[in-house]
């Protein structure tokens, strides 16, 4: 029986990837341990809604993140505010962006090689911020790169949280395939999902493929224990399945640069 390509990418987006992933010819399994939970407005978030027209620039950090902005602007915006700057990390949650609000959204440019704060951040448009208010669109917890990097460029940020992660541990059988090294290759882009897995993965697990979106979560695999990594150059459905291309059929390189 052909092993499967393990996913853990929730909601709509994780069936796309399996879409993507089964029209490639590969078999997979989700391992559904984090799904997301959109926040209960409260009296700070309808504050910011209410006051979205005060902001220069907002950054979204995922396409749910995308979407409940999406929702709350709907509430109380018939009509969008005009002068707002938009950005996001990656291009799936540019494409939310664009068909939910209708909106041009900047992204890491294509030579970066990557969908990352990082990558996001060496934009010109980012670079001088004096006085500028920005709006950070994201869910409880995470990086504070974003934040903090856009601070010490002089803007005024707000970080408004519209969504939570919630874990639950793999079945019975998943946890078996985890402690056995049972698949083909294990695709994560999250590093709070990489370290919540690691602790089920045996020493077979750890010396299979594991592809991931990012060079930092390449880093973070590596001091977690994986020792077969293969870099994607992106989180975008394409270039996950480009990257397990070539970890099942290497030509000299293990890292896709999107060439």
């Amino acid at each position: 029986m052909t092993q499967p390509v393990l996913i853990c990418r929730p909601g709509e987006r994780g069936d796309a990837l399996a879409s993507a992933l089964r029209e490639h010819g590969a078999e997979v399994a989700r391992l559904d341990v984090m799904q997301l939970e959109a926040l209960p407005e409260d009296p700070a978030q309808r504050a910011i809604w209410l006051d979205i027209d005060q902001y220069h620039k907002i950054v979204v950090v995922s396409p749910f993140a995308a979407y409940c902005l999406s929702e709350a602007l709907d509430r109380y915006w018939p009509q969008l505010p005009v002068g707002i700057d938009y950005y996001s990390v990656g291009r799936s949650t540019a494409n939310t962006l664009s068909v939910q609000l209708g909106v041009r959204v900047h992204t890491p440019l294509p030579e970066s090689g990557e969908d990352t704060s990082e990558a996001l951040l060496s934009l010109a448009s980012l670079k001088t911020l004096t006085n500028q208010r920005i709006l950070l669109v994201a869910g409880v917890g995470g990086r504070t790169l974003l934040a903090d990097t856009l601070e010490a460029r002089g803007a005024r940020v707000t970080r408004v949280a519209v969504y939570r992660r919630v874990y639950r541990p793999p079945s019975a059988g998943m946890q078996q395939r985890l402690s056995s090294g049972d698949y083909r290759a294990l695709i994560v882009t999250s590093g709070e999902l990489l370290e919540y897995l690691a602790k089920w993965c045996g020493q077979v697990a750890l010396n299979q493929p594991l592809i991931v979106s990012s060079h930092r979560l390449a880093t973070l695999a590596g001091k977690l224990g994986f020792c077969d990594l293969k870099v994607a150059s992106g989180a975008t459905p394409a270039a996950l399945v480009a990257a397990l291309d070539r970890s099942c059929n290497p030509k000299g390189a293990d890292v896709d640069q999107g060439t």
